[in-house]
Formats: structure tokens, C-alpha cells, sequence
């Protein structure tokens, strides 16, 4: 889908590592320019080079989307740098790691600040923006498998009903958005071989293969399986489809 989406700016969330680094590349690759996000600058900065190295555009937007007085700044400078938000990807989260009674505080509001506010409201200010302008969009939330299936292993609870609330989150806006051309949608991806991921394997004391061998395939499927599904989800070929979970998880969960 190279030039697929030639002219489109991309505002990508958590792309300094894992699933966000790649969907900012594949989108960039697929020509959008890029707006990569996250809190770790340099390393935003790193991939941003990787990307106008490769031919396309980027540009790197220091953000912590749980910090709510920061969030209309990162779109200002967004429009300022490569203009306005034509792409949305919300992927920024954080996982919690403690059973429910042994949660302080403190982690649930972080986590419902990071999963749940931050990508409320970028997509609000995004949208507003676009409805001012009446411009299209696409806004593309990046929900989990979790939010669908949690076992008496997870220790996870809360980074489960946030995912959860992340797909609905997507239907209640395309719902409200629909009549000014933003379509809303999430995608739910089973376990892949993240920085995420590999901080939860070790927190179980297991090995990558010892936990891809409790599923059908026996394995981590590839990042680069999610691609298809972006870009579908960014593209005109998906002009009718709003409100939508697209649930990839190479089998892994029962139905």
C-alpha cells in the first residue's frame, strides 16, 4: 500500500517501542507523514530519523497522554510541523500487574489516565478540530484481547476493564462522529512479542515458548501481522466502516 496515503498526516501515541514504533513506520512507509509521540524523546527522535532516512516524514512529539494540560499542545505542535490530523492512533498504555485488593491508588489512576483519559481526550481534541475544519478523519484505538478474556493467571484486572472501556469508547464516538466523516475503530490484538510483553513473561517466571505453547499455533505471532489491519482501518477502503473491533490474536483466545 506504498502511497496509499499520500498526504495524510498521522499522529501516532507510544511510539518510542513495540507496536507503536511499527505502526508509525508502516504508516509512514504507506506515505503519511508521521507524528511520532511518546515519552521517551530520544528515542522518538531516533525513529524519526529511521523514517525520513527511508524516504518519508516525521516528527518527533514528546507526550505523556495521562498528562491532560499537555494533550492540546502535542496537536498543536502536530499542525504546526506537518498540519492537521488527518490519522489517529492511539496505542499509548500501561499495564498494572497487581491483583484488584492489592491495587493502590495510585496505579489506577495512573492506568485510567494513560488507557482510558489520554485517548478519550486526544481523540476529542483531534476531532474537534476536524469538525471545525470539516475535514475527515480516521481514529484507530488500539484495545487487547484482554479486554475480552481474563483468566485466573492475568493479575491484570484493571488493564482489562481499561482495553474494555477503550472499545466502547470507539463505538460511542463513531456514533457521534459518523455525520462528519470520522471514522472510529479499534483494533484488539492477542499476545505479540512486545516490550510489554516481555515484562509480563518475566513478572510469570516463564520463557516466550513456554507461554506460546498453551496456544493452537505454539508461538508469538509477528508485529508486522498487525500491518494489514492498520492500514486497512487508515485507508479509503475502509470509507464505510465505523464502530468496529477488529480482534487479531492468530487464534489464540477462545470465542
Amino acid at each position: 500500500m506504498s502511497g496509499e496515503l499520500d498526504g495524510q498526516v498521522a499522529l501516532v501515541t507510544g511510539a518510542s517501542s513495540g507496536l507503536g514504533r511499527r505502526f508509525a513506520a508502516v504508516l509512514a512507509e504507506a506515505g503519511a507523514a508521521v507524528a511520532v509521540a511518546g515519552r521517551r524523546l530520544e528515542r522518538l527522535e531516533e525513529l524519526a530519523k529511521e523514517i525520513e532516512a527511508a524516504g518519508g516524514r516525521a516528527l518527533p512529539v514528546q507526550l505523556d497522554v495521562a498528562d491532560a494540560g499537555a494533550i492540546p499542545g502535542a496537536v498543536d505542535a502536530v499542525e504546526a510541523g506537518l498540519g492537521p490530523v488527518d490519522i489517529l492512533v492511539n496505542n499509548a498504555g500501561i499495564p498494572d500487574a497487581k491483583r484488584a485488593h492489592r491495587m493502590p491508588l495510585e496505579v489506577v489512576d495512573a492506568v485510567l489516565a494513560t488507557n482510558v483519559r489520554g485517548p478519550w481526550q486526544l481523540s476529542t481534541e483531534v476531532a474537534r478540530r476536524s469538525i471545525a475544519a470539516e475535514r475527515p478523519a480516521r481514529i484507530v484505538n488500539i484495545s487487547s484481547m484482554g479486554a475480552h478474556d481474563y483468566g485466573h493467571g492475568g493479575a491484570a484486572g484493571l488493564y482489562s476493564v481499561s482495553k474494555a472501556a477503550i472499545e466502547r469508547m470507539s463505538e460511542v464516538h463513531a456514533v457521534e462522529w459518523a455525520k462528519y466523516r470520522i471514522n472510529v475503530n479499534a483494533i484488539a490484538p492477542g499476545a505479540f512479542l512486545t516490550e510489554m510483553m516481555e515484562g509480563m513473561i518475566g513478572r510469570l517466571k516463564t520463557s516466550e515458548q513456554e507461554m506460546a505453547e498453551a496456544w493452537p499455533r505454539h508461538r508469538f505471532p509477528r508485529p508486522e501481522l498487525l500491518d494489514s489491519t492498520l492500514l486497512y482501518l487508515c485507508s479509503p477502503a475502509s470509507e464505510a466502516v465505523t464502530g468496529t473491533v477488529v480482534k487479531v490474536d492468530d487464534g489464540q483466545h477462545g470465542r
